[in-house]
């Protein structure tokens, strides 16, 4: 009750700009925010931070390093707990279709956080679509710094994952993970590569493996039932560790 009185009476003295940054920020959230710093420095971007007296740019990168980290681990132990029969490809998979570079971008449109983002606007012609699901990372980043681990899961699970996921159509939405990963290839002039290997039997008999080779690099190896399903699995792998060049 005392820091709501305190947050309350520390509201009275805010510009009528701020008290609007404010609002906003506590609508997306649904919480009450206490350090507002936090949440200023969570959308401003690089290209618009000024350098403190200690010669580093103010930004939110740091932000984004941190609610990065934050937001997989806490849709991570979702997804554990919502599906205890499921194995770590299953897993993996659908945890990726709900942090993924693309998809964190459309989010942030979606509930308003880029209409709040700074940035350079005469460093670029378009805005980066990176920016908006890079924020979204810095402001989960904030959330945590500001009230802690337990109240940024709850806006993490009720407010993002479970306001704007389906989890059943995630489920049966198939994704051809070696397509993608062959169009990106394609795109960026790479050549790629699905070589089977050999392990000497230390794999389970029967399953097949798969290895990504982009531009005589190697990638992420796969495992499956059949080499189909090997490729898949190297290709899905290899996108987990690609993700931000795929998704920017």
């Amino acid at each position: 009750m005392l820091f709501r009185n305190l947050v309350s009476l520390r509201n009275l003295f805010l510009s009528k700009k701020e008290r609007v940054f404010l609002n906003a920020i506590q609508s997306i959230t649904g919480q009450l925010v206490y350090n507002v710093g936090l949440y200023k420095l969570a959308v401003n971007h690089s290209s618009a931070a000024a350098v403190n007296f200690h010669g580093i740019k103010e930004s939110n990168e740091r932000l984004e390093y941190l609610g990065d980290a934050v937001l997989g681990m806490v849709v991570a132990d979702y997804l554990f707990t919502q599906f205890p029969f499921k194995d770590e490809g299953f897993l993996t998979e659908i945890r990726s279709k709900i942090v993924n570079r693309e998809s964190l971008n459309l989010l942030s449109r979606k509930i308003g956080l880029n209409q709040l983002i700074k940035y350079h606007k005469n460093q670029y012609a378009v805005m980066p679509k990176s920016i908006f699901g890079d924020s979204l990372e810095a402001l989960i980043g904030a959330v945590y710094r500001d009230i802690g681990f337990s109240k940024c899961r709850k806006f993490i699970i009720e407010k993002i994952i479970l306001a704007h996921y389906d989890l059943d159509e995630l489920i049966y939405t198939t994704t051809n993970h070696k397509s993608k990963l062959i169009e990106w290839a394609q795109k960026e002039n790479k050549q790629i590569s699905f070589e089977a290997l050999d392990l000497n039997g230390s794999i389970k008999k029967k399953q097949f493996t798969t290895q990504v080779i982009i531009d005589k690099q190697v990638y992420e190896i796969g495992y499956g039932l059949s080499k189909k399903k090997a490729a898949q699995d190297a290709a899905r792998r290899t996108l987990e560790v690609l993700k931000e060049k795929i998704y920017e």
